[in-house]
């Protein structure tokens, strides 16, 4: 259902298996929780479908979060767009933005709308910052009718829920926030709103078994070439379909956030750039080609994107040179445009690889996720630094603190 193929060459079996080692070890201390959320999930399934069956008077669900509590569940919608049997509509406050904040909010009835509060640390200035306007502009008697919480165990938010009679769900702590989407960061609202969360996992579970139990080490080879190619520090996912624009950017932070560190006095990390086919063939294409050899680049594409849409045998005046795709599908179309592009930058001498997805839907979805983050706790490890933390993001944090406290 899911097919991978490289246009590079890969590192020699022994020094790929020492790699995969690590990386084994790394998951059998038990310490990086979300290596575990494909079996651990399992046990929220229940739960929510309990949960939702009070909400017969809820139409709107608003995810209140940023950053890991909100990327990874965004991507996950828009990719399942189009799904059938979904029985509410996902919305998102994400930033202070003033006017994202009243657009959002406008046309909603307070009554029929559940305000989902996530916070991994449950202290997040922006997440805690919109719970306090809500509270302010609606006045709520009933805070459990209208919120619910997610959160770590023991933070200050959960005991704010215990007080106020809002429901909790938890978060593993050894889950850091942008690995947390299979966690109930990602299956309760997802659960909520009618998505098959359960084969959402099922497709986690298979890109597991793939990669760490069944010990397909292309996966490691593929980090190993990232981590130490001159012509690789720029990583680029190019993907063939528009419900994949939120996922390039959930990629994004989980790139960005887990290699850009310090380890000691010198700087590492790799760049994430995320691009939409066919549509940023012009725009970042011309780049790729013909400027600096220092990206690699990751196709992905959908076989089947359920549409039997053909291009007409219409002939335009002036415009025939057009007309040597008449006949084929959308869903051809895209695909071909994808591989013609990935054989440009294959003869250009660029590191190409594709993942071919069968469709989009909740199995594959789940595939896809896991599949990213098992790249990149395996390219932490070649880079020698600690993938989970984000000292650099905590400084900002501070100064502003600081900032007006003075």
């Amino acid at each position: 259902m899911i097919e991978t193929s490289f246009k590079f060459n890969f590192a020699s079996s022994e020094v790929i298996d020492s790699y995969a080692k690590r990386i084994n070890d790394e998951y059998e201390s038990g310490e990086i929780g979300y290596y575990h959320l494909p079996v651990l999930g399992q046990n929220l399934l229940g739960e929510t479908q309990e949960y939702e069956k009070g909400l017969a008077h809820i139409k709107n669900v608003v995810l209140v979060g940023i950053g890991g509590s909100s990327l990874g569940v965004k991507a996950l919608k828009s990719m399942l767009e189009g799904t059938k049997g979904i029985k509410r509509e996902l919305l998102f406050l994400d930033n202070v933005d003033p006017c994202s904040y009243k657009s959002t909010l406008d046309g909603l009835n307070f009554d029929e709308t559940l305000f989902i509060i996530s916070s991994k640390s449950g202290n997040t200035i922006e997440t805690i910052t919109i719970f306090k306007c809500l509270l302010d502009d609606f006045k709520p008697q009933n805070l459990g009718k209208n919120f619910l919480i997610i959160t770590d165990p023991g933070t200050n938010l959960e005991n704010f829920a215990k007080e106020n009679g809002i429901k909790f769900f938890n978060i593993p702590k050894n889950v850091g926030g942008r690995f947390s989407v299979l966690s109930a960061i990602g299956l309760v609202p997802l659960g909520i709103c009618g998505y098959d969360i359960k084969a959402l996992l099922e497709g986690a579970l298979a890109c597991k078994k793939q990669y760490i139990e069944q010990k397909d080490s292309s996966i490691v080879a593929k980090a190993y070439h990232y981590a130490t190619s001159r012509n690789a520090s720029i990583n680029v996912i190019f993907s063939y379909c528009d419900r994949f624009f939120e996922f390039n950017d959930w990629y994004v932070q989980l790139w960005a956030e887990s290699l850009g560190k310090k380890r000691g006095y010198k700087r590492v990390g790799l760049t994430p750039v995320g691009l939409v086919g066919s549509r940023d063939q012009h725009s970042f294409l011309q780049l790729i080609m013909d400027g600096v050899k220092d990206k690699s680049v990751t196709f992905i594409k959908i076989k089947d994107h359920a549409s039997d849409k053909t291009i007409p045998n219409l002939s335009l005046k002036g415009l025939k040179e057009c007309d040597f795709v008449a006949g084929l599908s959308l869903n051809e179309l895209i695909n071909l445009q994808c591989d013609a592009t990935a054989m440009a930058l294959v003869q250009e001498g660029i590191s190409v690889d594709t993942i071919t997805l069968e469709r989009l839907d909740e199995f594959h979805a789940g595939w896809l996720i896991f599949y990213y983050e098992l790249l990149t706790s395996a390219t932490g490890i070649m880079l020698g630094i600690n993938t989970y933390d984000q000292p650099g993001v905590e400084i900002g944090k501070r100064i502003l603190k600081t900032m007006l406290l003075k």
